[in-house]
């Protein structure tokens, strides 16, 4: 699998159209790393010049943030910044709205300016412009498949088009959950609450989102964050309804449906 570094493409003289924010979740945690595969296969496929940064990407600060440490907050992104800018980074694409919200709506005023965008609105582009095609896409014919909106990539920053244009784009039927789009209910990981334990309560958010979910009878849960990945896995897991619904990544479904 070829991954290029921004170091490799600048010790050759050339200068990547994106970069490839891979974040936290997309570099460590194991499910979260096929999502990050399937991003690469399509770039590949579609010969996009693309780079990430490696051992140079550290956490955009997100957590730090909602949790409330400013100042942890600041010095990720300002070193991170910091990197960007000496590659001169124009625009990003990122797995994670809570990146994408970030370094989109975050970053500009510590000197970070960047045209960024969400992995679904990527690959919408490259099938509206003939780069992707989906010559495999009986796959998912059929099939019932509901998608989860991250708050960071809805509510925060209003992206419900993409992700949804491409489960139509794999002859599926798109089934909405009662609570979606700008009444979508998060799946209880965002504001840092994936790395603390959950308050005293009669019943876990990813629980209650679950419900929402297997209400649609659909196959296949689709999201667009490795947050919402883990939270809506967890919920399957706890209806012990594994072997009927699948809980995958808008990507790894267009990576599917694209046979590569």
């Amino acid at each position: 699998m070829r991954v290029p570094t921004m170091a490799e493409k600048m010790a050759n003289g050339e200068s990547p159209e994106i970069l490839f924010w891979v974040g936290c979740a997309g570099s460590f945690d194991d499910r979260a790393k096929k999502i990050t595969k399937a991003i690469v296969k399509i770039l590949n496929k579609c010969q996009v010049d693309f780079a990430v940064l490696g051992t140079e990407e550290s956490c955009s600060g997100d957590p730090a943030k909602r949790a409330g440490n400013e100042f942890t907050f600041q010095m990720q992104a300002m070193m991170n910044i910091e990197v960007m800018n000496a590659y001169e980074v124009k625009k990003i694409v990122t797995a994670c709205p809570h990146c994408f919200n970030t370094l989109k709506n975050e970053y500009p005023e510590l000197g970070g300016n960047y045209e960024v965008i969400h992995h679904t609105q990527l690959i919408q582009d490259l099938i509206n412009t003939g780069k992707l095609i989906l010559e495999g896409g009986e796959t998912f014919k059929g099939k019932k498949i509901t998608f989860h909106d991250p708050c960071y990539l809805g509510r925060a920053n209003d992206v419900y088009e993409a992700p949804r244009s491409l489960i139509e784009k794999l002859d599926a039927e798109l089934v909405e959950m009662k609570r979606c789009k700008t009444k979508g209910l998060c799946c209880g990981a965002g504001g840092a609450q994936m790395f603390k334990e959950a308050e005293k309560g009669n019943k876990e958010i990813n629980v209650e989102r679950t419900e929402d979910a297997l209400e649609t009878q659909a196959e296949i849960i689709a999201t667009g964050c490795p947050f919402c990945n883990t939270m809506m896995t967890d919920g399957v897991k706890n209806f012990e309804k594994e072997g009927d619904v699948k809980v995958m990544d808008v990507a790894e479904l267009i990576a599917h449906a694209a046979d590569l």
